[in-house]
């Protein structure tokens, strides 16, 4: 990983773009600069969403297809998100996507870990990385555990003196 972005703010905006798309399950794969990611929108049920995802279907290529993100993408997407992020006082959503993703990312980098894949399903998460030593590290946790960090780093977050 480039040092100059850090997997939470890269986990961050792809969450968000992968919130906007309404994709909660997921598989996702570090390929050097490049992040790709499996997974499909959940499914509307009434009878106008139902109309909207088959024009969509037959537009696209098919939703089942994988998405890459690419550095420019990824920076591109957070210029995006910034404009959207509340400023207040708040704490946000934990369980929104971009919040619980950027947790997990800045769980990563005090681990010094290296993100190789991430799968997302409902309530838990599993986690293949790599350890500062090399060697690979397989973590199957529950989203919930990762709240008390998520409070500790917001708290940090809250505490620098702005620019």
């Amino acid at each position: 990983m480039d040092t100059s972005t850090s997997y939470g703010q890269q986990l961050r905006s792809l969450g968000q773009y992968l919130e906007a798309q309404r994709i909660h399950i997921f598989e996702l794969t570090c390929r050097g600069e490049r992040f790709v990611v499996k997974g499909e929108p959940e499914k509307e049920t009434s009878l106008l969403a139902a109309l909207r995802q088959w024009q969509q279907r037959r537009r696209s290529d098919g939703l089942n297809a994988s998405l890459t993100f690419t550095r420019n993408d990824l920076d591109q997407l957070e210029r995006q998100g910034r404009g959207q992020r509340k400023q207040s006082n708040r704490l946000p959503d934990f369980y929104s996507l971009p919040n619980a993703l950027r947790t997990v990312g800045q769980y990563l980098e005090l681990k010094g870990a290296e993100l190789l894949e991430l799968q997302k399903r409902q309530l838990s998460l599993t986690v293949l990385s790599r350890n500062k030593d090399g060697h690979p590290q397989m973590e199957e946790r529950s989203l919930a555990s990762f709240y008390d960090l998520f409070l500790k780093l917001h708290d940090k977050r809250g505490k620098t003196p702005s620019r």
